[in-house]
């Protein structure tokens, strides 16, 4: 009796002990992350960022490569970190961008602002 108690115990513990392991390893497939990493380089394109934050834009491409090689091996949970640092750098690299462009801007028109009054100043 105590042999049959023994081992209907070991089976429970292997049981409890597999489902564990399952519960730590059921990470989802991080779909949902790569797709808006894929958003976040598109935009962060269409801010120019890849003439004005090459490398950064090429940083956020490149891990989304990395994380989808990951997510080939079923290694989920570093997938989802990476494409998560990728959408922050496209993020980035977008922000970084349209400030640039505006700082373009505004000394356009400071120049042609001190244009314009260099030639009130000539006629005077």
């Amino acid at each position: 009796m105590k042999k049959h108690t023994s081992m209907t115990g070991a089976a429970g513990i292997i049981g409890a002990v597999a489902v564990l392991a399952g519960c730590a390893s059921s990470v989802e497939r991080p779909d949902g992350e790569l797709r808006s990493a894929e958003s976040a380089i598109q935009q962060a394109v269409s801010s120019d960022a890849r003439n004005f934050e090459p490398v950064l834009l090429n940083q956020a491409q490149n891990r989304v490569a990395d994380a989808e090689e990951l997510i080939e091996r079923e290694e989920y949970l570093e997938a989802k970190r990476l494409l998560e640092k990728a959408s922050v750098d496209a993020q980035l690299a977008g922000a970084r961008s349209n400030t640039a462009k505006a700082e373009k801007a505004v000394d356009e028109i400071n120049s042609n602002i001190e244009s314009l009054r260099q030639r009130i100043e000539d006629r005077q």
